[in-house]
C-alpha cells in the first residue's frame, strides 16, 4: 500500500508548470520555430534532437525515442517515482501535496538493487560524519580546524562537510547493525574487507569528509582530508571508482550550481572540489570541478547540454596553465566559447582567496578573464626567449595555427598586431605567413575524400525505419491513446493477443487497465502511471504519430487488417518451415498435412487484397 496523490492535484501541477522552464535546468535549450532544441540528456550526441514542445507541454527525443510530460521527464532525469516528481514541482509551484492511501502503483524508474543499497549506505554514512563534525565531542578538533580556514558553518552546512573517527571499523559496525549488506557496500570503497577474512574495516579513519554528490544531489562517493599531517598517509583519500561513482563522467557541485549557470549562461570550472568550495564564499555560485581528472567528453556533453559558455579557473602553476590549455582545446573543438580565468603566482583559487580576499578573486580575476587565443598566446610564450630565432618562429606558428582555424577578420588583425609587437616581425610578413598556412590547409581539405555530412535537420528528423507490420501497430495504439472505445474496436476484431510485438502488447494490457481507473485519463496521465521508460517511449512514439480523427474508424479497420495478414504470413512460414523438417525425418504424412495447411492460409490471403 502506497501513497497517492489526488488527481486535481496532478493536473493542477502538471497546468501550471512550464515543461520548457524544467527542461532548461537540465538541458540549454534554443528555440527554432515553435519548438526548442537541445542536446539530448538520456543519450550521448552531438547534433541536436531533443525537442521540446511548449504548445502540447511534451518532449520528445528523435534519437533515442524518450519522450513524455514534464512530471516523467522530472522523473526519468533524478531517477525519482511519479509520487516524489509531483511533489518536487509541486513545490516549485507554491502547492502542498497532500497524500491520500492508494494502491496505485508509483514505482521509481528501474534501479538495479546494488545501487540502491550503495547508494543508500553512502546517504546514511554522509549523515553520520556531519553529525559528528557539528554535534559531537570527537569532532570539535576537526571543526576548529575548518573554522581557521574560513569555513562558516553556513558553507559546513551546504557542502554537508563532516569528519570520520579514528576508530578501524566504526561506520562498518553502524552500517552492520542498520542491516546492509556490506559485500555490495564494499564494492564502493566505503568500507574495505580484510585479506583472507570476512570481516571489513573503514577506509575513511580520522578525516575531514567532502562528501561527492551526483548531479541529481545524491552522495556517491567522499573525498578525505587528514587533520594532522603523516608522513605515511596520504594528505587526501578519495572514494574508488565503483558502479556509482565514475569520475569520467561526474562533476562536483553540479547538483547546486545547475540553476545558477542556467540564470548566468556560464559556467566555472575549477580543477578541485575546494576551489568550488572557496569561489562561493565569493559569490561565485556556478562553480563545478572534476574530480581528479582532466575535463572528459562526458564532462564536456553534460555542460554543453547547460551552457555554450565555459570559465576555466584552474591553478596557476605550469602544470595547471597546461591543463587549463588542454581543457580548453577540448572545449573549443565543440564549439564552446571559452575564457581562461588566470590565478597569479602559481597560486590556485583558494590561496589567492585566502590571501587577497574574496572581492579581488571576484573583481580582477573572475571579472577579467582571458579570451582563449589570448590565454593560448600566454601559454606559448611561457619558456620562450624572443632573442632566439626558433622560439620566435615556433610562437608565431602556434599562434597562426590557431588563427587560421578562425574566421573573425577583426580578430586575426588583433592578433596579429600584437604578435608583431612581441615578436618584432612585421604584419605584412607575419599575414603572408598566415596566408600560405591556410592555402596549405585547404589544399589538404581538397586531397581528402569528400565525405557527405547530414544537415542539422536531417539529423534531428531521422528516425529509426519501421516495418508496415509495425506502423499499423503504432497507428492502432495512437487512435487507442486518443479513444478508448478503439480498445473494443480492436478486441472484437483483432483476436488474442491484440499486437504482434511484446512491447506493444504490454503497453496494451497496461492501456487497458489505466482506462478502467482513469475512464477520462488522456496519454500524457498514462505516461505518468508506466514506470518502464521504454514502454513510455513507444507510447510517446505512438501518440505523436500523424492519424486522421475524422476517418478513425477506416484507419483502425486497416490496422487490425494489416496486422492479421502478417500473423497469417507468420503461420504460412512456420508450417512451411515445419514441413520441411517433417521431410527431413522421413515423415511424409505430417509435410504433406502441413503443406496444404500453408496453401490454404495463402488462399485466405487474397480477402486481403
Amino acid at each position: 500500500m502506497t501513497n497517492r496523490i489526488e488527481e486535481e492535484v496532478i493536473e493542477q501541477v502538471r497546468n501550471n508548470t512550464d515543461i520548457v522552464d524544467v527542461v532548461s535546468e537540465y538541458v540549454q535549450l534554443t528555440k527554432r520555430g515553435r519548438n526548442y532544441f537541445g542536446l539530448c540528456p538520456f543519450h550521448g550526441e552531438q547534433t541536436p534532437s531533443f525537442s521540446v514542445t511548449q504548445e502540447k507541454q511534451i518532449f520528445h527525443c528523435f534519437g533515442c525515442g524518450a519522450g513524455g510530460n514534464v512530471i516523467t521527464f522530472l522523473m526519468d532525469i533524478e531517477n525519482l517515482s511519479f509520487q516524489d516528481a509531483v511533489s518536487k514541482l509541486g513545490s516549485r509551484i507554491g502547492i502542498s501535496i497532500e497524500e491520500s492511501s492508494s494502491d496505485h502503483s508509483e514505482v521509481k524508474a528501474p534501479v538495479s538493487k546494488e545501487v540502491s543499497i550503495m547508494k543508500k549506505a553512502h546517504e546514511f554514512a554522509s549523515d553520520y560524519f556531519h553529525h559528528l563534525l557539528l554535534h559531537t565531542e570527537e569532532g570539535e578538533n576537526a571543526l576548529h580546524y575548518l573554522e581557521e580556514r574560513g569555513f562558516s558553518t553556513e558553507i559546513i552546512e551546504k557542502y554537508k562537510i563532516g569528519w570520520s573517527l579514528p576508530n578501524w571499523d566504526a561506520l562498518t559496525t553502524l552500517l552492520a547493525r542498520k542491516g546492509m549488506d556490506l559485500q555490495e557496500i564494499e564494492k564502493t570503497g566505503l568500507i574495505i574487507r580484510k585479506e583472507n577474512e570476512l570481516k571489513y574495516f573503514d577506509r575513511f579513519r580520522g578525516r575531514i569528509m567532502f562528501p561527492v554528490l551526483d548531479e541529481t544531489g545524491h552522495v556517491i562517493a567522499f573525498s578525505g582530508r587528514i587533520l594532522e599531517k603523516s608522513e605515511n598517509e596520504a594528505k587526501y583519500l578519495n572514494s574508488p571508482e565503483s558502479p556509482i561513482f565514475q569520475k569520467s563522467q561526474v562533476l562536483y557541485n553540479l547538483d547546486k550550481a545547475r540553476l545558477e549557470i542556467r540564470k548566468q549562461r556560464n559556467v566555472v570550472v575549477f580543477e578541485g572540489f575546494l576551489d568550488v568550495i572557496a569561489a562561493s564564499t565569493a559569490g561565485i555560485s556556478n562553480g563545478i570541478a572534476t574530480m581528479g581528472t582532466a575535463l572528459t567528453s562526458q564532462h564536456i556533453t553534460k555542460l554543453n547540454r547547460l551552457t555554450s559558455n565555459v570559465t576555466l579557473c584552474y591553478d596557476g602553476d605550469k602544470a595547471g596553465m597546461e591543463a587549463a590549455k588542454r581543457a580548453a582545446i577540448a572545449l573549443q573543438a565543440q564549439n564552446i566559447q571559452t575564457e581562461i580565468a588566470i590565478i597569479p603566482d602559481a597560486m590556485d583559487p583558494d590561496d589567492y582567496i585566502k590571501n587577497y580576499g574574496e572581492e579581488a578573486f571576484r573583481t580582477k580575476i573572475m571579472e577579467k578573464p582571458h579570451s582563449y587565443l589570448s590565454f593560448m598566446m600566454i601559454v606559448s610564450k611561457r619558456d620562450k626567449n624572443f632573442n632566439n630565432e626558433n622560439d620566435t618562429l615556433q610562437y608565431i606558428q602556434e599562434i597562426l595555427e590557431i588563427l587560421s582555424e578562425r574566421n573573425s577578420s577583426v580578430e586575426r588583425d588583433l592578433y596579429i598586431r600584437q604578435l608583431s609587437q612581441e615578436t618584432n616581425v612585421s604584419e605584412d610578413a607575419i599575414y603572408q605567413h598566415l596566408r600560405k598556412l591556410q592555402g596549405k590547409k585547404a589544399k589538404q581539405v581538397k586531397s581528402e575524400p569528400s565525405i557527405p555530412q547530414p544537415t542539422n535537420q536531417e539529423m534531428t528528423k531521422k528516425k529509426r525505419t519501421i516495418s508496415a507490420d509495425e506502423r499499423a501497430e503504432r497507428m492502432l495504439l495512437s487512435h487507442m491513446l486518443h479513444n478508448a472505445q478503439i480498445i473494443d474496436i480492436a478486441r472484437n476484431n483483432a483476436g488474442d493477443p491484440c499486437f504482434i510485438r511484446d512491447a506493444y502488447e504490454a503497453v496494451y494490457v497496461r492501456l487497458t487497465g489505466f482506462y478502467e481507473q482513469y475512464p477520462d485519463g488522456d496519454y500524457q496521465r498514462f505516461l505518468e502511471v508506466l514506470n518502464d521508460a521504454q514502454l513510455r517511449n513507444i507510447v510517446m512514439e505512438a501518440a505523436l504519430s500523424e492519424r486522421d480523427p475524422e476517418h478513425e474508424t477506416e484507419e483502425v479497420m486497416d490496422c487490425l487488417r494489416h496486422i492479421r495478414k502478417y500473423r497469417i504470413e507468420q503461420q504460412i512460414e512456420r508450417k512451411l518451415h515445419e514441413a520441411k523438417e517433417a521431410e527431413k525425418m522421413a515423415d511424409m504424412t505430417k509435410a504433406l498435412q502441413l503443406a496444404q495447411e500453408a496453401i490454404q492460409l495463402k488462399k485466405s490471403l487474397a480477402t486481403f487484397e
